[in-house]
């Protein structure tokens, strides 16, 4: 009976966990904005309830327990895109996430059953924060990422500063580490764990986040605000493509910009099938005399499509393009494991990803571009600045999000890949949200959602890179190997006892 109660305060332990996890980021309760100071905490109760729980499949079932909640709550816009985008309706949407769920928590049963084995040696704070840290980079590898940890610290001037030198991984490890040095109070470990905390005042002695400045530079943001499920015909969609290039004209001509952008494919706009439109986009950047960045379908040689981005040169001539490298599970490709899903996109096979990283020349600067899910990888944001970019450009469409915090949650994310670059960021997005975003991460300029509005954004071209930039992850993966080096010294002792016997 005891074994029983115990068992059943873990998983609350490990819900809460969960709970608190979902509450730091943008939520269901909480669409604008999460709990972001809860984030040195979130993790505590897990670790506690690893502490006390000894057997370790019930450590691995604690982890995807607390997995399975938080990926439910976190990212519950993801039932809304299979339902009404994927054609799959409600119990089949909810069946769907449910697994995505399931799938997705493994990676924290991972960290429950590793974590457990090392939260009660004497070097437990350490190598659990590591072993979070190592995991946490591996979701982008192993497939869908979203939210990492480190990423409620946006907002917080004294963790951000460590953005531009480990990346988004580095916060999240001084989260954990605050997190394990609770849990180890709260077991009455003595006051050694209280030791750890002296990794926090060195902080200060990082370079302080830029400050605010007013631009120099200027660009023309469109957010079209097209519908997601509209059935276009030819008429319809001219009357649309001729609409927003008449709206793009109209505030290039009175703004005079460098820079006029439209978001990732908001319609049936198709630069390379449509010769009205290829012709309307090289008038339109030859009339205002600027550079125009959109979204587009490209097609392969063999015919398959690709979500592209394209830049059209101030004289109308094309200068570049870029195609899509990391695609949207269920979006633009689906996962083996899930083939029975159908897709969101209306186009005909699945996308093919790009093969090629395109820094885009703008007189004497240049533009890095990624488009949409890709503001996810910090290691693929990163490339463009390492490839001398000045300036990053996200183009996107949030509308398949619908109203759900989905949108601020990309929104967070895309401002973590500014910090970690020290780069203006400029973001385009069919219904929101659009935004100018500065080098220390903060929202210069915000667009307001489903509206359809065209707005000057001001902007500087940077120079230099960051730490983070020339090295990468190298701090997440050193934790990973770290924390398989606290691992294997955790099970010397019992190595070394089975020898002497």
């Amino acid at each position: 009976m005891k074994k029983h109660r115990d068992s059943l305060f873990n998983f609350a332990l490990a819900l809460l966990s969960a709970l608190l996890l979902i509450l730091v980021f943008p939520n269901l309760i909480f669409h604008d904005s999460g709990q972001a100071w809860l984030a040195p905490l979130a993790l505590t109760p897990l670790l506690i309830a690893l502490a006390r729980e000894h057997r370790p499949l019930w450590r691995f079932l604690l982890g995807e327990f607390a997995g399975i909640v938080y990926w439910f709550g976190v990212c519950s816009w993801i039932q809304f895109v299979l339902e009404y985008h994927g054609g799959m309706g409600r119990w089949g949407g909810w069946a769907v996430f449910l697994l995505f769920s399931v799938a997705k928590a493994l990676h924290l049963a991972v960290f429950g059953l590793l974590a457990g084995v090392v939260v009660n040696t004497s070097y437990a704070i350490p190598a659990v924060a590591a072993l979070w840290t190592g995991i946490e980079r591996t979701h982008g590898t192993f497939g869908f990422a979203w939210l990492a940890l480190g990423n409620a610290g946006i907002d917080m001037p004294i963790p951000a500063r460590l953005a531009p030198f480990v990346g988004v991984h580095g916060i999240s490890f001084v989260f954990a580490i605050t997190a394990a040095v609770v849990a180890m109070i709260i077991l009455r470990r003595g006051r050694r764990p209280l030791l750890w905390l002296a990794l926090i005042p060195p902080l200060l002695l990082f370079p302080d986040l830029p400050a605010p400045h007013q631009p120099a530079e200027k660009a023309v943001v469109l957010q079209p605000n097209m519908p997601e499920e509209a059935q276009w015909t030819l008429t319809s969609a001219g009357q649309a493509r001729d609409h927003l290039v008449d709206l793009s004209l109209e505030a290039a001509v009175h703004d005079k910009p460098q820079l006029i952008i439209w978001p990732e494919v908001p319609g049936p706009l198709y630069y390379y099938r449509d010769l009205r439109f290829h012709e309307e986009a090289t008038d339109l950047a030859r009339v205002a005399h600027a550079y125009f960045l959109f979204g587009t379908v490209a097609d392969t040689k063999e015919g398959a499509p690709l979500n592209s981005a394209v830049l059209l040169g101030p004289d109308g001539g094309f200068v570049d393009r870029y195609d899509k490298i990391n695609l949207v599970p269920f979006g633009e490709y689906v996962p083996k494991f899930f083939g029975f899903v159908n897709r969101i996109t209306q186009e005909a096979g699945d996308f093919t990803p790009g093969e090629r990283m395109v820094v885009f020349p703008l007189d004497r600067h240049k533009l890095g571009t990624f488009i949409c899910y890709e503001s996810v990888f910090p290691s693929q944001v990163r490339e463009f600045v390492k490839g001398g970019a000045n300036l990053l450009v996200n183009l996107s469409n949030d509308g398949y999000f619908g109203h759900s915090a989905a949108r601020e949650q990309h929104l967070e994310i895309a401002r973590m890949r500014a910090v970690e670059n020290r780069r203006w960021l400029l973001r385009s997005t069919n219904d929101g949200i659009s935004a100018a975003i500065d080098p220390g991460g903060r929202v210069v300029q915000r667009l307001p959602m489903y509206r359809e509005t065209i707005a000057r954004m001001g902007f500087d071209y940077v120079e230099g890179t960051t730490f983070y930039t020339e090295h990468g992850d190298w701090f997440a993966w050193g934790c990973l190997l770290g924390g398989c080096v606290a691992l294997f010294w955790s099970q010397l002792p019992h190595y070394t006892a089975r020898k002497k016997t």
